[in-house]
């Protein structure tokens, strides 16, 4: 008898329970992570069903009362379009106590939170930024621990959402101004850490017990000013043709030095037992000229496409798409709730 695997993504609408996601599934703008992983879990021959959720936890009671899936692969990034309910969604699937893959709720909920996220981290010696957070209705200044420029944003949003060019301030006035606007006009609570000069990397793990640390994947600004911030905006990663007016390109990383190799691997190893994540992840990096290694941002819930950093690093790797699926779920059903 084949492994029952109930798959539950996220959908911008609600759909009926017999819907069968043939628009979704054919747009290559859409659901493209929800078919290549489909399309994987077919291949290693489990029995999938799938389940879209949008503003309502009832279908996915009802789907494990009906199905009884023996694992649930996780591709939810949103609840009511919002990305910081990824968290209650695992939540509940754990209350159901089946099996689930990717991370924990508590993991996620460390690492939606960057201000507590690198609080964690520099506890535990993992090199970051220094930082401070700014909650909305509360007093905003400079602090002298801060040094100029800095890059402010959004301080629970995901994909770079929130982030652009204006990001980087190099003065006091811009400093407040940007605060204010994502206070203001995006109604969020920010956070300001200095801004690291460097190269953007992008560092994949996968395991649980036994980790493994996957070739690393790099960003590159090939037609920007020398004097321009290369950081990653929204644009720059997700606005096609924005990156290539300024030949912005994402590629494995150059050949890099086996001491600067152990080191990336030392720092994504400690950032990932720090944070207790499991299943798999991904290190937002910046790696300075003299060689150090700053976790910008963790992603305990990232893209698993097939063409995305993950796969690609896991591929590079020689763990092919079909095997790379297959691990994810393994590992779940080795896991205790």
């Amino acid at each position: 008898m084949s492994t029952r695997v109930l798959m539950v993504f996220d959908l911008p609408y609600a759909v009926k329970a017999d819907y069968d996601f043939a628009k979704e599934f054919a747009d290559p703008d859409g659901s493209y992570t929800e078919n290549d992983v489909w399309k994987a879990l077919l291949e290693c021959g489990y029995e999938v069903h799938r389940l879209s959720l949008f503003d309502d936890v009832r279908p996915l009671l009802d789907a494990v009362r009906d199905i009884k899936p023996d694992v649930i692969f996780n591709l939810c990034e949103t609840f009511r379009n919002a990305p910081h309910w990824d968290k209650n969604i695992v939540a509940t699937m754990e209350l159901l106590g089946v099996p689930c893959t990717g991370a924990s709720s508590n993991a996620l909920f460390l690492c939606n939170d960057k201000g507590l996220c690198k609080k964690i981290l520099r506890f535990h010696r993992v090199r970051t930024p220094r930082f401070h957070a700014y909650y909305r209705g509360h007093k905003v200044w400079l602090p002298k621990t801060l040094k100029l420029p800095c890059i402010v944003k959004p301080l629970t949003e995901e994909a770079s959402r929130g982030i652009s060019q204006a990001s980087i301030v190099d003065d006091e006035t811009a400093f407040l101004a940007r605060i204010a606007m994502i206070h203001e006009r995006m109604n969020l609570d920010a956070i300001a850490e200095e801004y690291i000069d460097g190269r953007e990397m992008y560092v994949s793990i996968i395991g649980d017990r036994a980790m493994r640390v996957l070739p690393a994947r790099e960003m590159t600004f090939g037609q920007m000013d020398e004097d321009e911030p290369r950081i990653a905006t929204y644009k720059a990663k997700w606005d096609d043709a924005y990156r290539k007016r300024w030949g912005i390109k994402n590629h494995f990383a150059k050949a890099l030095e086996p001491e600067l190799q152990s080191q990336i691997d030392d720092v994504c190893k400690r950032a990932y037992r720090a944070l207790n994540i499991r299943s798999y992840a991904r290190f937002d990096l910046r790696v300075t000229a003299a060689g150090n290694v700053y976790v910008i941002e963790p992603n305990a819930n990232p893209c698993i496409a097939k063409d995305d950093e993950l796969a690609q690093s896991a591929i590079k790797a020689g763990i092919d798409y079909p095997g790379l699926i297959r691990k994810v779920v393994n590992q779940a059903m080795r896991r205790e709730n």
